[in-house]
C-alpha cells in the first residue's frame, strides 16, 4: 500500500513537472509571435542587405533631364556625361520628372529606383553659422560695398533681430567643375532656404560682375550700398575696437583717424590690434596715442600695396 501511494505521488509530481513546462514552452512561443524577438529578425535582415550591397557592384546617381519616349528618358550622371536610358519595370515611369535623382546600374545604365529629395550636405552646413548677438532694425536685399565695410556684420545683425536662420554662402563654394552642378546646388539651396523659412541677404563687393537676371525686380528689389566710413564714422568705429583696450594717458583719436583716409571698419579694427602688439613689444600693459599713431602710419604703408575695387557709381540708383 504505502509503494502504490509512493507511485501515484511521483506521477502527480511527473504531471505537475510537465504541465510547467508546457506552459513555460507556450508562454515563450507566445512571445516570439508577439514580436518581441522581431527586433532581433530584423537587425539581422539589415546586416544580410548591408553585407550584400557591400559586395555588389556600385551604383550611379544621376537626375533625369527629360523623357525621351514612352521608354527612354536622358538622364545626366553625377560625373557630368549624359545618357540615354531605360528603367526596370517596377520603377514608376510617372515619377521620374525633370529634376528627379535617380540611382542607375554601374553595367547598363538602367534607372534602378528613384531617390528622394535630400538637402546636398553643402547647403545643410551652410546653415551651421551663428549670426551671433548683434542687434539691428533695418532690412536690405543686396549690400554692396568695399571689402570690410560691415555687410556681412549687417546680414548677421538682422538675422540676430528678427530671429531667423543665417545661412552663409560663399560663391566660391558652390562652383563645380561639371557642368550643371553649381545649378543644381543653388536651386537646393533655395528649396531648403524656402522649406526652413530662410531669409537671405545678399552681400558682395563686385556688384558689377554680378547676372542682370539676378538683379531683376522679384529677385533683389532693393539695393544698399555701404560705403568706406566718412572721417566722423571712422572716429566712431576706431573708439567702439579701443574700448576694450587699456589705455595710459589721453589718445587724440581724430589725429589718428585724418591718417586713415580710406580706412574701412576692419583696417581701424587692426589699427587697435597693432597699436596692442606695439605696446608689446615696449613690454608695457597698456597702450598709449603714439602706439596708434606707428599702427596707423604702418597700415597705411601696407594698403598702399593693396588692389582696389572699382564698379560704376550708378549701380543701386535705377
Amino acid at each position: 500500500m504505502t509503494s502504490e501511494s509512493e507511485d501515484a505521488v511521483r506521477r502527480k509530481s511527473a504531471v505537475a513537472e510537465y504541465r510547467k513546462k508546457l506552459l513555460n514552452h507556450k508562454e515563450l512561443e507566445g512571445r516570439v509571435r508577439s514580436g518581441e524577438f522581431k527586433s532581433y529578425k530584423k537587425e539581422y535582415a539589415k546586416t544580410e542587405d548591408d553585407l550584400k550591397s557591400l559586395q555588389s557592384v556600385g551604383q550611379i546617381i544621376g537626375e533625369v533631364l527629360r523623357p525621351l519616349d514612352n521608354e527612354r528618358l536622358i538622364v545626366k550622371a553625377s560625373s557630368g556625361p549624359r545618357y540615354v536610358v531605360g528603367c526596370r519595370s517596377k520603377v514608376d515611369k510617372d515619377k521620374l520628372t525633370a529634376g528627379t535623382r535617380v540611382v542607375l546600374d554601374m553595367t547598363t545604365l538602367t534607372i534602378m529606383r528613384a531617390l528622394p529629395r535630400e538637402v546636398d550636405p553643402v547647403v545643410y552646413n551652410m546653415l551651421h553659422e551663428d549670426p551671433g548677438n548683434v542687434s539691428y532694425s533695418a532690412v536690405g536685399v543686396l549690400l554692396y560695398g568695399p571689402p570690410g565695410t560691415g555687410k556681412t556684420l549687417l546680414a548677421r545683425a538682422i538675422a540676430s533681430n528678427i530671429d531667423a536662420n543665417f545661412l552663409k554662402v560663399v560663391s566660391s563654394a558652390i562652383i563645380d567643375k561639371y557642368i550643371g552642378e553649381s545649378a543644381r546646388l543653388i536651386r537646393e539651396m533655395f528649396g531648403y532656404a524656402r522649406d526652413h523659412q530662410v531669409k537671405m541677404i545678399m552681400a558682395t563687393n563686385r556688384p558689377d560682375v554680378l547676372d542682370p537676371a539676378l538683379l531683376r525686380p522679384g529677385r533683389l528689389d532693393r539695393k544698399i550700398e555701404i560705403p568706406l566710413p566718412n572721417e566722423q564714422s571712422r572716429m566712431e568705429i576706431l573708439k567702439i575696437h579701443a574700448a576694450g583696450i587699456a589705455k595710459h594717458g589721453e589718445i587724440d583719436y581724430e589725429a589718428v583717424v585724418k591718417l586713415a583716409e580710406g580706412f574701412n571698419g576692419a583696417d581701424l579694427r587692426n589699427i587697435c590690434t597693432e597699436a596692442g602688439m606695439s605696446a608689446i613689444r615696449a613690454e608695457r600693459d597698456y597702450v598709449i596715442h603714439e602706439d596708434f599713431m606707428k599702427a596707423v602710419r604702418k597700415l597705411n604703408e601696407a594698403k598702399k600695396l593693396e588692389s582696389s575695387a572699382h564698379y560704376s557709381t550708378d549701380f543701386g540708383k535705377d
